[in-house]
């Protein structure tokens, strides 16, 4: 992380999945703070933008002190720098990032980083269209998702399957009491039959999907398996079953 705020991050490192995988050695975590790449006594990182108008903008000259003393000292690392601009982050980015074996992300702040440092950056990415103070939370996202794909991690595999996994949001569910004022967990799932569970929830994350978020059961490659689920449904929901 290239950041003027590090302590910002300390909410990642205090607890939690990503708190015992840097702990297990299975991620190296630093935190760098770009004001100890600049040259001046007041550790200048933002100037007024040429042309004028409001704010302030990130000096390149940080940036690249950084990168080249980087590159220098560790080799080539995969760049990202979290803007609005960016490809809006989702599951497929963050499976294609945990396979990069050097990973940094530039984090910006005020109205943003002087375009040429786009020059040394690899990849723009935007957590979603709304304004935030900066990319430390961006930046914290983004790591947390690309956390959990790295092997050994999650300590369940299939704890990888929820929401989003192979396209499709995630099945609801449901644990202890079997009934709590008057709403009961379907009967199927208390049922101990294993291959209908396993449909049972198939069908719901596609009704999920189908209903909820459109835009992605669009682009999902229908697989056979995909399409015997859809018949299903199709059939339950003619019967009027829960499903």
């Amino acid at each position: 992380m290239v950041t003027i705020f590090p302590e910002m991050f300390e909410a990642l490192t205090c607890c939690g999945v990503f708190k015992r995988a840097v702990e297990k050695g299975l991620i190296e975590f630093n935190i760098y703070n770009l004001r100890d790449f600049t040259t001046d006594r007041h550790r200048t990182t933002d100037a007024y933008p040429f042309g004028g108008g409001p704010g302030m903008v990130m000096k390149p000259e940080p940036f690249f002190r950084f990168y080249d003393w980087y590159v220098e000292n560790f080799g080539k690392p995969y760049v990202v720098m979290t803007t609005p601009q960016g490809e809006i982050f989702n599951n497929e980015i963050a499976v294609e990032l945990s396979k990069r074996e050097d990973l940094v992300i530039l984090c910006g702040r005020y109205e943003g980083i002087d375009e040429r440092v786009t020059n040394i950056v690899d990849m723009e990415i935007s957590i979603g269209d709304y304004v935030l103070s900066g990319g430390e939370l961006a930046a914290m996202v983004i790591i947390e998702a690309v956390s959990r794909f790295v092997p050994g991690v999650v300590g369940d595999e299939e704890s990888l399957k929820d929401s989003f996994y192979d396209g499709l949001l995630d099945y609801p569910s449901y644990t202890r009491p079997a009934v709590y004022r008057g709403m009961e967990v379907p009967e199927v799932l208390r049922s101990g039959d294993h291959e209908k569970v396993e449909m049972f929830r198939k069908m719901e994350s596609m009704k999920r999907t189908i209903l909820r978020r459109p835009d992605l059961f669009m682009k999902k490659e229908l697989t056979e398996e995909d399409k015997r689920v859809i018949v299903e449904l199709v059939r339950s929901l003619t019967r009027g079953d829960d499903a």
